[in-house]
C-alpha cells in the first residue's frame, strides 16, 4: 500500500506516527546491519540522508538503534541531547523478540512511551 493510499484510508504511516516530516534533520546513532532497513528507507525517503553523530548541525530527531551490550545507554542518551533542537525528539529503537524493533519516544525531559 502506498503512503497516499494509507492516508486516504485514515491510516498514518510510521513516519507520520514518529513525527518525521520533509525538511527535518535526522541524526542516526547505532546503525548496523541488523537495523530495520524498511523503516530507514521510509524515513530517508521523507527527509533524505541522515546526519551522523559527528555533525555540528542542530537536529530535529535522533534515531538511536540500541542493543544489549552497546555500552552505557544513559551516556549515549545524554550525548544525543547535545545537538537536539529544543523541541526535538529522541527515538530509542531496541530489538524485540519479534522481527520488528521496539520504538520508544523521549524528549528532553526524558519521558518515554512505547509505540507499538
Amino acid at each position: 500500500m502506498s503512503a497516499t493510499a494509507g492516508q486516504a484510508d485514515g491510516v498514518r504511516s510510521l513516519a507520520d506516527r514518529l513525527g518525521i516530516e520533509s525538511g527535518m534533520v535526522v541524526m542516526e546513532i547505532g546503525y548496523d546491519d541488523d537495523v530495520d532497513e524498511d523503516l530507514r528507507d521510509l524515513l530517508m525517503d521523507r527527509v533524505g540522508d541522515f546526519v551522523d553523530e559527528d555533525t555540528d548541525e542542530v537536529v530535529d530527531t535522533v534515531l538511536l538503534w540500541w542493543r544489549d551490550g552497546d555500552g552505557d545507554l544513559v551516556d549515549t542518551l545524554v550525548d544525543a541531547l547535545s545537538p537536539l533542537a529544543d523541541n526535538g525528539v529522541v527515538w530509542l529503537l531496541t530489538p524485540s523478540i519479534t522481527p520488528y524493533w521496539n520504538i520508544h519516544r523521549g524528549v528532553k525531559d526524558f519521558t518515554f512511551e512505547v509505540l507499538i
